[in-house]
């Protein structure tokens, strides 16, 4: 693949701005935002060319039913269907799941779910979601759960019918041990299990346990392509047979059914194998280096005197901007002024991001720290949500 990121490189006008993968010069090679922002690599594109071209809503296309197999695999899980978002991902399964009201979802009070999803869960389901603070901070716990779980048959009662855990959130971890706490306990009690996965790649690429591990606790997974994987476009939805069946009727009723599949699911192949690793543990991928460039982004700024707002653990760092006395807004035109591309206090350092990103980035910290030093603007609000509202 270097080699021909190398020829495709030396190939594009230098005037002309990339806007495909070409290594570190690409699109989104500046581009802290988000992991979202990556694009298709040359491989990917070559794979797009070169694809089966059959219709899966009859579930024809070779490209696709191949993909959905291989994560499954993975996932330790029978099947596997293809979506076109990590949000269609995450309401195919809830909807799969739930049945018959009345009926609850339990899950973090930050989740994508509860804040970025339009309302779905609501609107597409007709559940109460009962959106949980940690008490840890970080990621709920047994405790938490069984605080807030609602397990009453009474008449005034909705009860928890599913527990929705994201993992990474916020790009900090949910330990392996104590997710198996909360599916036991789940299922103890009558109650199915959902992982919003978007990032779960991320969790087994730390280290922190295999992608089987993590989907062993759970009924539905959703497990995104397109964010630090870098496809263009897709997320896949692993559980049982029967559950996959139920949620290929849902993705067909919100118009998600899909005819000539493989132009995306080609490249999302080519993204897990390569970004993510051909085995369970993604130890042959690319994530792990993305992370140690998260801690050396987060080194660099607590060198200055700043702090963060979460521990970095994957490749995220939450600046606290307000510990040197910076606004969101003033931090993306320094950002803007050097050639980034930033979004409020969050920067995420996918695989595509290079050293000359990162140099441009420490010399924006540094002007940071010295608008600080002599007095610059005050920051009474950064947090602008991950899609900067």
């Amino acid at each position: 693949m270097e080699n021909a990121t190398n020829h495709a490189s030396s190939a594009a006008p230098a005037s002309t701005p990339a806007s495909s993968w070409l290594g570190h010069q690409g699109a989104a090679a500046f581009d802290l935002r988000s992991d979202t922002m990556t694009t298709p690599t040359l491989a990917m594109l070559n794979a797009i060319q070169t694809t089966t071209l059959l219709d899966d809503v009859f579930e024809e296309d070779p490209t696709t039913i191949e993909l959905e197999a291989h994560v499954a695999a993975l996932a330790g899980k029978e099947a596997g269907l293809f979506v076109l978002s990590g949000t269609m991902g995450n309401q195919v399964a809830l909807r799969a799941l739930l049945t018959q009201p009345p009926h609850g979802v339990l899950c973090d009070h930050r989740s994508h779910i509860v804040r970025y999803e339009a309302g779905g869960v609501a609107s597409l389901c007709g559940a109460l979601l009962t959106a949980v603070k940690p008490s840890n901070g970080r990621y709920l716990t047994l405790e938490d759960v069984q605080e807030n779980v609602v397990l009453s048959d009474d008449v005034h009662a909705c009860p928890t019918r599913v527990i929705s855990l994201e993992n990474s959130l916020n790009g900090m971890i949910m330990p392996l041990e104590e997710v198996r706490r909360i599916s036991a306990f789940a299922r103890e009690n009558g109650i199915l299990m959902h992982c919003d996965g978007a990032r779960l790649w991320e969790v087994v690429a730390s280290g922190g346990g295999s992608l089987t591990e993590f989907c062993a606790c759970f009924d539905t997974v959703s497990l995104c392509f397109s964010k630090g994987l870098g496809a263009p476009i897709g997320s896949i939805m692993v559980g049982t047979k029967r559950l996959i069946k139920q949620g290929r009727w849902v993705r067909k009723s919100i118009g998600g059914g899909l005819r000539q599949s493989g132009v995306v699911a080609a490249a999302a192949r080519v993204a897990v194998d390569v970004t993510f690793g051909k085995g369970p543990n993604g130890e042959d991928g690319l994530l792990k280096a993305t992370h140690a460039t998260a801690r050396r982004v987060e080194e660099m700024w607590t060198n200055l005197g700043g702090r963060l707002e979460h521990p970095v653990e994957t490749n995220m760092c939450w600046l606290d901007l307000g510990s040197l006395g910076c606004t969101a807004q003033r931090f993306e035109q320094l950002g803007r002024e050097a050639g980034l591309k930033l979004m409020g206090n969050r920067l995420i350092t996918h695989y595509q991001i290079g050293e000359e990103a990162i140099q441009k980035l420490g010399a924006v910290f540094q002007q940071v720290a010295r608008e600080s030093a002599t007095g610059g603007e005050t920051a009474k609000s950064q947090v602008t949500g991950i899609y900067g509202r």
